[in-house]
Formats: structure tokens, C-alpha cells, sequence
């Protein structure tokens, strides 16, 4: 798979206004990853945040997702340079940065994964530019991974005029039952302060022209359908362990 050339063509989509639609893995397993990688999405998160992924199981998901032509994505447990440059140097195409609250964090962030000039990451061999054979190539894809930051809370609701203001930021992602506890309502998505924050952060994403997201937990085309037709673009859709429990439940008619 050419990542830059992929990562390109999401940035391409979410500048048309046209959906970027992905999926999320939490269990460790290459068979998993390779049936990810083929189902068609554009991209696909390994969390690594509430997932049980450790930073040497990431090659080989990674691997596995890009033999089907999808972007491997990583969503960070935080922000840290160790964070950002341990899940790029195993090949992420990009990160997904949980709990961003200000413009300052962001660019800490954004410098963490970016290879000098344009950041501060760290420069070396791995696997992201095949352990140095592909080391000039990859100088120029160093210099913007995909960047999405979530937003999680409402302080960083607050502040999102100056967050959507930072140069490389390529869309955001909403974190609804984070965002909602931090209101003191914990999954009342129903509620009206709650749909006037989600209503905010829309509104300011259009005006400053950055793709707006979410995630679809669970796997229903009409709500995906409902949430486009809302204005969100990068959409995560299901996840690897929730496509398995709809799928492994026991059968409740009588069998024969």
C-alpha cells in the first residue's frame, strides 16, 4: 500500500466535503487486522487508549490492515512524544489524540509527530520507512501525518475557536460519553445542553473548514447515513469487538 498516497486521498475526500468513513480495533490479533483491512474502509484506529495493544503488536497489525489497501490509524493513549513517535515509527498513517482541551496542547502534539523542520520528532530508522531503505521517501511524508484530535470535554469545547485554528489539524473527533460526563450528565446524549455543545462544535467546524467526526459504536447504516446527512465527515463506523458480539450471539429461535 503507498500511505502517503492514501493519506492523500482522505485529506482529498474531507476537503470535498465527501465522508472519510473508517473502523476501530481493540483486539490484539493479526487475523482480525487483515479482516479489517479488507472490508473496504478507508481507515482503521488501533486504540490504544482502551484497547489492550502494546507498542510491539503494532507492526504486525499494521501489516495486516495494509494488505487490504487501509490506512492504519493509531489513537494514542495520550499526547507524549514517546506516545506519537512510538505508534509512527511502526507505520501509523496518523494519530487520533485523545482529550485535546487547548490550541497549545494540540501543537505540542502536532510537533511530537512530525519529523524537522516542521516538528520535533525524533529521526531514525523503523519500520514506517522499512528500517531505512525508504529513509528519503519518508523525510516527506514525516513532515504532516494525519492529525485528528478529540474533543472531549468541555473545556476543550470552550476553546475550540483557537483548537480548529492550528495549522495541520486534519479533522476532530467528538468523544460523546467523555464530553457528557464532563457536563455532569454521563450518556444523556438526549439532553439539550448536550445537543447544543454538538450543535457548537459543528458549527465551528464548518466555519473554520475542518472536517467534523464521530463514532457510529454500533453498526447500524441508518444512523451512519443520519449522522452524514448531520454534517459529520470522519466517521468512525463500529468497532472490531462489537461487529463480533452481534455476530456470535446465540440464535433465539428453537432449532430443529
Amino acid at each position: 500500500m503507498n500511505r502517503p498516497e492514501k493519506i492523500l486521498e482522505i485529506r482529498r475526500s474531507l476537503a470535498a466535503k465527501q465522508p472519510s468513513i473508517g473502523s476501530w480495533m481493540q483486539i490484539p490479533h493479526a487475523s482480525i487486522a487483515e479482516i479489517m483491512g479488507q472490508a473496504g474502509y478507508d481507515w482503521v484506529a488501533v486504540d490504544m487508549e482502551h484497547g489492550a495493544v502494546a507498542v510491539n503488536q503494532l507492526p504486525d497489525l499494521f501489516r495486516a490492515l495494509e494488505l487490504g489497501g487501509t490506512l492504519s490509524l493509531a489513537r494514542l493513549a495520550g499526547g507524549g512524544f514517546k506516545d506519537c513517535k512510538q505508534a509512527l515509527d511502526a507505520g501509523a498513517g496518523g494519530v487520533i489524540v485523545p482529550m485535546i482541551e487547548s490550541a497549545s496542547q494540540l501543537i505540542q502534539v502536532r510537533d511530537a509527530c512530525r519529523w524537522p523542520p516542521a516538528g520535533k520528532r525524533g529521526v531514525g530508522f523503523s519500520r514506517a520507512n522499512l528500517f531505512g531503505k525508504h529513509f528519503d521517501a519518508y523525510c516527506i511524508e514525516a513532515q504532516a501525518p494525519l492529525l485528528v484530535a478529540m474533543i472531549e470535554h468541555i473545556c476543550a469545547v470552550e476553546n475550540l475557536d483557537e483548537i480548529l485554528c492550528v495549522d495541520g489539524l486534519d479533522a476532530i473527533m467528538i468523544g460523546p460519553y467523555d464530553l457528557s460526563a464532563s457536563m455532569g450528565q454521563t450518556a444523556k446524549f438526549e439532553s439539550s445542553e448536550f445537543i447544543s455543545a454538538m450543535d457548537h462544535i459543528l458549527k465551528l467546524c464548518s466555519k473554520h473548514r475542518i472536517s467534523c467526526g464521530l463514532h457510529v459504536v454500533m453498526p447500524d447504516v441508518a444512523i451512519l447515513q443520519q449522522r452524514i446527512k448531520e454534517g459529520y465527515l470522519f466517521i468512525a463506523y463500529s468497532i472490531d469487538s462489537v461487529f463480533l458480539h452481534q455476530s456470535v450471539a446465540k440464535p433465539q429461535c428453537p432449532l430443529s
